[in-house]
């Protein structure tokens, strides 16, 4: 039996595939739309495993909230605060302590801290750069040769660690850049591409000739604006924001705002088919009845998404499998306060490739966020893997826990074993924006163009963070219902 679209109240239907930040957000966003309009339109989401969230994983147990994804979103996008602010959640906005706002790299086995105003790959200051213990002097004259490095003159792709090289130098590359990076995308620098990952670094050499001449100006037009705002109205947060009670309230507030029945877990999807150009697609699922829809929003991994579009156009599929993607894992582990050596004055460590450890990172949670962990207690995040470690994914669990202490051990001086141990592992779910990421992009959507009630949203096309997320995914649904609510358009574009 097929579950047809209730034609008789000439309701359109949309089906949303996958429950995790994206989909969640473009199915709140039709909802909206539909709630604020005579256009009314049912959507569902269906979702294989038996919860939603997608990455973002909350467990709370004993006092400790362990996060398995992200444990917060940036600010400087807006599309996440205003996000939470239609779900009504700013009261429970809280910011990162202010106590330790800084970060250590790890350097011949010990902790240093990071260059104070070091940004991703941008000295803002010169005196921390010159004092520093990460970098040595060649190494720091060499980043102070960005002020006169001329620009590139090719107008090629360039991978990121091309152009940290050509303007900072190998070494800044390798012991500040690479892990900080790495840490975001968990990816190789050598692959990635500056232009899919991060590419105000190329409006900055292009608009300035130089990283730090472009920082200068900049922190000169944000002191302007901190004048112009100080007497303004309004809430004003820090970089990074995340939720009290965890980042599983985002989720599960948007489904909750959803009409009853929206969400069906348990629900994986076989394969997306139509009889024709004008027909309805048919969702089909493993285990139930297909579902007719008149629109379609994909929300899953590119290559989950090849497997459903298989049948309907190979050749699609083939793009999306070409998307690569590397697996990681998170441990959540707590230790009495005694038990670690380290001040933990800072809000974590990020580890460079060349040190030759097994870890991307280490993230002091209830430093970062005091209420993660009851008092006396140490919650701290390990990242493991990632596209330049992959074989470590596959560790089993008992592994994992001696990896874990044994790096804890030698970095921050933990003795004795763990309060609690969760492991979250992510099998292939961080897409990697490597060169020729984007024109890779524009060619799927190029294809995309012959199914116009057939949407593909998701990290592997607009960005990786939250915010970005939700801009792309809140776009999408705004675009599928113009296409419903204005068919004749559609049908002439």
């Amino acid at each position: 039996m097929i579950e047809r679209t209730p034609t008789s109240r000439k309701l359109a239907r949309v089906v949303v595939i996958g429950s995790g930040l994206s989909g969640l957000a473009a199915a709140h966003r039709i909802h909206e739309l539909t709630a604020s309009s005579r256009q009314p339109i049912e959507v569902v989401v269906l979702e294989a495993k038996d919860r939603i969230g997608g990455v973002i994983w909350t467990e709370r147990v004993n006092g400790f909230t362990l996060e398995g994804g992200p444990d917060s979103f940036l600010t400087n996008k807006p599309w996440g605060i205003d996000l939470c602010t239609r779900l009504g959640l700013t009261d429970q906005l809280v910011e990162t302590d202010s106590s330790h706002r800084r970060s250590f790299v790890v350097r011949k086995g010990q902790l240093a801290p990071v260059p104070e105003g070091f940004v991703l790959m941008v000295p803002h200051r010169i005196l921390p750069i010159l004092t520093t213990p990460v970098l040595s002097w060649r190494g720091k004259l060499r980043v102070l040769m960005d002020l006169v490095v001329p620009q590139r003159v090719e107008d090629t792709e360039e991978s990121l660690a091309s152009f940290v090289r050509r303007r900072l130098g190998r070494e800044a590359l390798e012991r500040l850049v690479q892990p900080l990076v790495g840490g975001i995308y968990t990816g190789d620098p050598n692959d990635l591409s500056l232009k899919a990952t991060l590419p105000q670094y190329l409006a900055m050499e292009r608009e300035h000739g130089s990283l730090i001449r472009a920082a200068w100006r900049q922190q000169s037009r944000d002191r302007a604006t901190r004048q112009h705002v100080r007497h303004a109205s309004g809430a004003r947060y820090g970089m990074f924001v995340s939720l009290a009670d965890g980042m599983d309230v985002l989720p599960r507030t948007l489904a909750a705002a959803l009409p009853p029945g929206t969400v069906r877990t348990h629900s994986a999807v076989r394969r997306l088919s139509r009889n024709g150009a004008a027909s309805p697609w048919m969702v089909e699922l493993l285990d139930r009845p297909p579902v007719e829809a008149d629109a379609v929003i994909v929300t899953t991994e590119a290559h989950s998404t090849a497997r459903m579009i298989d049948m309907e156009d190979p050749g699609l599929a083939l793009q999306l499998r070409a998307i690569p993607y590397a697996s990681s894992v998170v441990v959540n582990v707590a230790y009495r306060r005694d038990q670690v050596q380290h001040p933990l004055d800072g809000f974590g460590v990020v580890v460079p490739a060349t040190e030759g450890r097994s870890i991307l990172a280490v993230s002091f949670s209830s430093v970062k966020f005091p209420s993660r962990a009851p008092s006396g207690t140490v919650l701290l995040r390990v990242f493991i893997g990632g596209a330049t470690q992959p074989g470590l994914f596959d560790l089993d669990d008992s592994s994992l826990g001696d990896l874990v202490a044994q790096e804890m051990a030698g970095l921050i001086g933990v003795h004795g074993d763990p309060l609690l141990l969760r492991i979250a592992r992510h099998p292939r779910a961080m897409p990697q924006y490597i060169l020729g990421h984007l024109d890779h992009v524009e060619a799927i959507r190029r294809k995309l163009t012959k199914y116009p009630r057939l949407f593909l949203t998701g990290i592997a096309f607009d960005g990786i963070g939250i915010p970005d997320c939700i801009h792309a995914a809140e776009t999408t649904a705004e675009n599928v219902f113009n296409s419903l609510a204005n068919p004749a358009s559609t049908a002439a574009a």
